[in-house]
Parts: C-alpha cells; structure tokens; sequence
C-alpha cells in the first residue's frame, strides 16, 4: 500500500505526473503499489486508459477561443443565473455596445444639452437611445465595466446613462472630443465625468455667490434708473458673470496666482469694474453724468474703454492683484494687449513656470469666432 506521504499532493505532483507518464508508457516500469493505485484511475465503463496534460487543446491561431476540439469546451462559457449558458464572446459584444453609447454621449451629448432659456424642444438623436445599440428596458438593470469613466468600476446600464446624461445634457454642453492632444482630452474628461458636471459648493459659497448676484442686479438696476437711455452696455441677463469670476479668483488663488490681467467686453464691464475689480461706483457714475469734462478733454476715449487696477481679498484673506486693461479702439484687439502684459509681469517677476499670473478674456459670444484676432491670439500659445 502507499505510504500516507506518498500519495498525490502539491508538493509530489510533478514527481506522480512524470510516474503516471512512465505507467501509460510501461506498467512494469513503475511500483506494484503506484501500479495498482494508476489502474484504480482508468474508466471501468470505456476501458480506455488514462492521458497526460489537459482534457481541452491549448488556444492558438488554428483553435482561437470560443472553439471547441475534441467535444471538450475550452472554457469560454459561464452559466448564467437562471441556468443559461452566456457566452463571453457575448458578454463582449454587449460591452462594446455600451462603450459605443458612452462615446456617442461625449461626442453627440451636447446636441440635446438644455442651453435655451425658452426651453424650446431640442433635436432627438437615436445613437443617445439605449434602444438604438440593442438593449431594452429588462437590460437597463444589467451590470457592466466602467473602466471607461471616471467612477465606479461597475455600474448598471441605467446608472451610465443617467452619469451621461448629468455630464453632457443638462445646462453645460460640452464639445471636446475633437482635441487630439490624449492628456487634455483625459483631463477634461475625468474631471467632468467625475464630478458629472457639477461642483458642490458648501454654505458659505452659496451665500457669497447670493451676495454677488444680488450686487451686480442692484447695481445694474440703479444705473438704469439714474441714468434713463443713457448708453451702459448692461449686464442684465448675465449677471452670473459676477459670481462667476470672483469663484474663478477664489480658486485661482488656491493655486498660488498673485496677479490677474483681464480683457473686458463691453457687455457688463461697469459691472465688473464695480463689482469684482475695485473701482468706486461713485468714480463710475461721476463719468455718466460728465460732471468732470476737462478732466478727459483730448484723451480721444469712452468710459467703456477705460481699465482700472485693484487689489482682491479673497475669502481666506489672500491678496490678489487685478488689472482690467484700456481697450484699443478696436475692442478685440485687447486679446493681445492682455496677454503681453501678462507676459511681461511674469518676465518682471521672474516666473519662468508661468504659474504666479492669469490672464482672463472676456468676449462677446459672435466675437469669439468672428474676429481674426482672437483665433490670431490663441495662435501665439504655440509659439516658443
């Protein structure tokens, strides 16, 4: 009989296959005992002897996964819950449907994004439908890899669709797909996907950002009401650009910026001047009502080209300085005015990372695309 330490186990087993291989080869060549204990292992219904390796024939380019060889499957099928048989080729294929919907939500979501304030009906687009890649309402509760976006690693059909949706449809659109340079692309895309478009702001934000609100509506108002048809380029209607740059400077400021240049458009600039860059109101309406007219005589500009500079104390007591530039008589060619100015801070001040300064420019949205300059400043970015 076998001894208790003789016996097939992890640390003997490549000493008992190579006995076994001798056994199938010769019975006399091995022990009476391992001889008995081989033929124990052989079929007594088919009489066939046993075999060395496996009982499936190794993947290769002539038998590829998913194939069968010998009427053995190679493994690639699991048993689903209810006792099919679910296929991994099948399994694949549905995956790759739910990252072609995921796709077409990063390149297409923008198409439907709530962006009018009338809230007119938006275009429908089938390739954002589930339905439009095969699935139905009974697969919508189905688990599946989300190595693709920025989150859980798994997550139910419905809940991508519904971090699709928060991220690319609601009131942020976002067209982004197009950049070639990976890193950026993966940038905005993870930060996006991750937070799903949305920042959480804490008590303290939201009241700041109330106040903010509230001072560029009562400071619009009263200049409409003092000043009956006088020309003010107003604001209203976009008084969120306030709040919007002070939570701009708030966290430019956690990153280390000390100065900030900004070019203005003429929409909104008294506000900004008021509001966010320092200048007193009471200086601002003095020049609406021409009350000092020698004081500009022969300076050849308007109160809507004019800049001003101030220091910005941020909610943690951070200082900030500001810089609102004079525009050219040509509003757009402030970009470049803008950006040389900040450029020569950072030469001053030695910043040869470009980190200590931030350079903000402000359009109006047909301006943006219309003037050659802005396309001509953006170019500069490239250059060494």
């Amino acid at each position: 009989m076998l001894e208790a330490d003789r016996w097939p186990n992890v640390s003997n087993l490549d000493f008992v296959e190579d006995l076994y291989a001798r056994y199938l080869a010769d019975p006399d060549e091995v022990p009476a005992d391992w001889r008995a204990y081989f033929a124990s292992l052989e079929s007594p219904q088919s009489g066939t002897r046993g075999r060395v390796g496996p009982s499936f024939k190794a993947a290769s380019l002539f038998n590829p996964p998913g194939s069968t060889s010998n009427g053995h499957a190679n493994g690639n099928a699991t048993v689903s819950a209810n006792g099919g048989v679910v296929r991994a080729s099948d399994v694949a294929a549905e995956q790759d449907r739910v990252d072609q919907l995921v796709r077409s939500y990063r390149v297409r979501g923008h198409m439907i994004a709530q962006l009018d304030p009338l809230g007119l009906p938006r275009p429908h687009f089938h390739e954002l439908d589930p339905e439009f890649y095969g699935f139905g309402q009974a697969d919508l509760g189905h688990r599946f890899s989300n190595c693709k976006i920025h989150g859980p690693s798994i997550l139910t059909l419905r809940e991508i669709v519904e971090r699709m949706r928060n991220t690319y449809c609601r009131s942020i659109g976002v067209q982004f797909m197009h950049i070639d340079d990976l890193k950026k692309k993966n940038w905005l895309q993870e930060r996006m996907e991750g937070a799903q478009n949305r920042i959480e702001l804490s008590r303290t934000e939201q009241l700041r950002i109330l106040t903010r609100l509230t001072d560029a509506v009562i400071f619009e108002e009263f200049l409409q009401k003092k000043f009956l048809g006088a020309k003010s380029f107003s604001l209203e209607g976009s008084e969120s650009l306030i709040p919007l740059l002070d939570l701009a400077i708030e966290r430019a400021s956690e990153q280390g910026v000390a100065e900030i240049v900004l070019g203005m458009a003429h929409r909104g600039r008294l506000n900004v001047l008021a509001n966010i860059v320092g200048k007193n109101p009471r200086d601002i309406f003095r020049e609406f009502a021409d009350l000092d007219p020698e004081l500009h005589k022969g300076r050849g500009d308007v109160k809507y080209h004019l800049g001003h500079s101030g220091e910005y104390t941020t909610s943690s007591g951070a200082t900030i300085h500001l810089s609102l530039c004079f525009n050219p008589s040509h509003l757009e060619f402030v970009n470049p005015v803008a950006v040389g100015r900040l450029r020569a801070k950072q030469d001053r001040f030695g910043d040869a990372k470009h980190e200590r300064g931030l350079c903000v420019l402000i359009h109006g949205d047909a301006a943006f695309i219309g003037e050659g300059v802005v396309q001509e400043t953006l170019n500069l970015s490239e250059l060494p």
